[in-house]
């Protein structure tokens, strides 16, 4: 039996995504940017035609490290911010908040370190994600910019997925359906 799969396009190429169950009833269609350097780099680059003016990039750990760091790479800054899922012990204090993500089970606190934090205060910060799908994620990374002190310029992330298509709020290069069970896009 071959694996069901959805074709997308983003950023000029194309990729077939594995579909994955969530739950009983519905599955969502695997975006991973790992090992694909390709599409990182297209990603990056079209991002950063349509980002706003920003002093430092913010993603939480881990599908947007990646992106993050092509983008740093691409715009030819030196540092940028990741939002861990684990306090460090490098950590110079912290600020912490709770995380409700889709792909990740049961409860996740998000971490900044506090010298990143005060790295961010008062600059035009933009917060970056592969996808973004209930918003959780971004929220909470949203909440400990704001905690930083930190103005967010813009929100964006390569792709929206299910309703968050709908948003008004991010800039997303594309969007991604649900499933049902049976790997039908869900209306």
């Amino acid at each position: 039996m071959s694996e069901k799969t959805y074709k997308i396009q983003v950023a000029g190429l194309e990729r077939d995504l594995p579909l994955r169950p969530l739950n009983d009833s519905k599955m969502i269609a695997a975006f991973v940017i790992f090992g694909d350097v390709e599409l990182t780099c297209a990603c990056a680059a079209a991002l950063l035609k349509v980002a706003p003016d920003f002093d430092y990039m913010v993603a939480p750990e881990a599908k947007a490290i990646p992106l993050i760091h092509e983008m740093a790479r691409q715009s030819g800054r030196n540092d940028y911010f990741l939002v861990r899922k684990a306090k460090k012990l490098y950590m110079n204090g912290y600020f912490e908040v709770e995380d409700r993500s889709i792909t990740t089970e049961g409860r996740q606190m998000l971490y900044m370190d506090g010298a990143d934090a005060a790295k961010m205060k008062g600059k035009r910060i933009l917060i970056l994600d592969d996808v973004i799908s209930t918003g959780g994620s971004i929220s909470a990374v949203e909440d400990l910019v704001n905690q930083a002190g930190g103005n967010i310029v813009g929100k964006m992330a390569i792709l929206a997925e299910g309703d968050a298509a709908e948003r008004e709020d991010i800039i997303v290069l594309g969007s991604l359906p649900l499933f049902d069970s049976e790997g039908n896009v869900l209306s």
